[in-house]
């Protein structure tokens, strides 16, 4: 059978300067076959979005070029040879694609009807009132709740996953023939990413449309792809039939990929890496169990009661709307334990963190540090708590200064809090610190941007450590992370705090991160602790109906053990 889409030796050049050329991909092959998904794999840097990009004719004009030779062949032509005009009328109606970031691809100034009306008037050629009427009927299809009320909407009064609906309504407004979907569902919910999953399987078949599902993370396409190509650094390693790729990978790197993520059905010591894979040490890896839980006498440095959080909204002229966003939170963290803290977007597990570390002022309730509530003391007082409770943040690109160098960045805390005698002793520390969490000692004098997202993430947890804590707050702090980084990262958090008997919150929304490195898990829903037990018992017996949500929304893969 004919593919519907075939790329044959895509090679695509990026230009660094007058003299430097970087080849992104190199002399690529694979079909699309019709009426099927599949799934474009690898990690950050991978050239998975540059191939998609490549497509459609999105790549930057300026610095980027596809070479002479390459084929991307749909419909009997050859997408990478055609003019800006002929691909603009290919785009949206035959071939269209969804964005990573709904966030940054919808225009925050239009409403959403607005933008779903306008491919459909542009393709389609329909008027303002068909456009309007089909519109409400695709938003009713993406599963937007009351679609009349909503077209009306920005996309700022949507939540994450409503505004990847809305992309997604968008993208098959024209029932294009193929559908790409570039990590779509990085930045969400377990709950959401599986919702937004099944919408992409389900629209797939309603449409027999073709799917190129673009991720990192194995585990997601699990369920919904018929073949996989696994990309790294601009070549692919290795491609077929979804199952026998992952019942029988032969490529090492394959194998990492499958095997870097935590499992459910056991807790290996260290988490392998890709290093692991690719000098052929696999088999060699500590297949040791980690022991997690609690004992009743283990000693409490933090216990949190009835902790509450307000917001106020203004409403009308003079009058104030009051929302909870923490009720009633109470918990106990022993210490050098791990609690993790799991729940949707907007269940209240960040601002339990950001309110501990008084980045929020506390509504009410009390946190006994060390017998000492330290949301009561004066600001004064908490300089000394402050330095042992530590937050390293979601986004490792906004949580450093762009303008510091990484020897400023480490050193100015340790200097605020007194931390070593001298400028020389505070930047032997900073070497000290850099080589713990696997860097190099030039990076003391390189900036923020010469560094990937996981070494930025490293150089957050070095700066945290610069204060020597006694409880590390992480939030959501390797989401954002490929697979194997976020291995490296995990690994990384469990032997500091093997080796400095640190206590973690651990906030996240990867269920099966949080119970590779949690002892206890509190799940949270809408302000309020739903349930907390010890982490085995949590993923073995939930009590409640929506830990039991939470936990069938877990990406399966195949042979995963999950």
């Amino acid at each position: 059978m004919e593919p519907l889409l075939s790329v044959r030796n895509l090679r695509v050049n990026f230009r660094l300067d007058e003299h430097t050329t970087f080849e992104a991909v190199k002399g690529i092959s694979f079909d699309i076959p019709k009426n099927a998904t599949v799934a474009l794999v690898g990690e950050s840097g991978s050239g998975k979005s540059v191939t998609s990009l490549s497509m459609l004719g999105l790549l930057p004009k300026e610095n980027a070029s596809v070479l002479p030779g390459s084929e991307i062949i749909y419909g009997g032509r050859n997408l990478a040879a055609l003019d800006q005009t002929e691909l603009r009328e290919l785009r949206g109606a035959d071939i269209s694609m969804i964005f990573q970031e709904p966030m940054t691809s919808l225009n925050p100034v239009f409403t959403v009807g607005f933008q779903l009306t306008e491919s459909l008037r542009l393709h389609l050629g329909l008027g303002p009132g068909a456009a309007r009427k089909r519109a409400i009927e695709l938003l009713a299809e993406v599963g937007i709740p009351d679609p009349e009320f909503k077209i009306n909407a920005y996309p700022s009064q949507m939540s994450g996953g409503q505004q990847q609906r809305v992309m997604i309504a968008i993208a098959i407004a024209c029932e294009p023939k193929l559908l790409i979907a570039d990590e779509p569902t990085t930045a969400l919910d377990v709950t959401i990413q599986k919702q937004i999953l099944d919408l992409v399987a389900e629209l797939q078949k309603k449409h027999q449309m073709s799917v190129l599902f673009i991720t990192h993370d194995l585990a997601v396409v699990g369920d919904i792809a018929d073949y996989l190509v696994v990309m790294r650094n601009g070549e692919i390693r290795e491609q077929g039939p979804a199952r026998t790729v992952f019942e029988t990978p032969r490529d090492p790197y394959t194998k990492a990929l499958l095997q870097c993520r935590p499992r459910l059905d056991r807790r290996p010591v260290r988490l392998p890496v890709i290093e692991d894979f690719m000098n052929g040490g696999g088999h060699t890896m500590n297949l040791a169990e980690r022991k997690r839980g609690l004992a009743g006498s283990d000693p409490i440095i933090l216990d949190v009661k009835n902790l509450g959080k307000n917001f106020y909204s203004r409403e009308g002229l003079f009058g104030r709307r009051k929302f909870e966003a923490v009720k009633n939170v109470s918990f106990k963290l022993p210490k050098g334990k791990t609690l993790g803290l799991v729940g949707e977007s907007g269940s209240g597990k960040t601002t339990v963190g950001l309110t501990l570390m008084r980045l929020h002022e506390a509504s009410s309730g009390e946190a006994l540090f060390e017998g000492k509530d330290i949301l009561a003391m004066s600001p004064r007082e908490f300089m000394d708590y402050k330095r042992r409770i530590q937050i390293i943040f979601q986004n490792p690109y906004a949580s450093l200064n762009p303008r510091m160098i990484i020897g400023q960045i480490l050193t100015e805390p340790m200097q605020i809090h007194g931390i070593g005698a001298s400028a020389q002793e505070r930047t032997e520390l900073a070497f000290e610190l850099l080589q713990k969490v696997g860097l190099p000692e030039v990076s003391f004098y390189k900036y923020p941007h010469e560094f990937s997202g996981g070494q930025r993430q490293r150089i957050a947890i070095a700066r945290c450590l610069t204060l020597k804590p006694d409880i590390l707050i992480c939030d959501e702090s390797v989401s954002a992370l490929d697979v194997s980084v976020q291995a490296q990262v995990l690994n990384l958090l469990q032997d500091l705090q093997d080796e400095y008997h640190l206590s973690y919150i651990f906030i996240s929304h990867d269920l099966a991160v949080v119970k590779y490195m949690s002892d206890e898990i509190m799940v949270m829903n809408q302000g309020a602790i739903v349930e907390i037990a010890n982490s085995d018992d949590i993923y073995r017996h939930p009590r409640e109906s929506y830990t039991r949500k939470l936990l069938s929304a877990i990406p399966k893969g195949w042979h995963h053990g999950a």
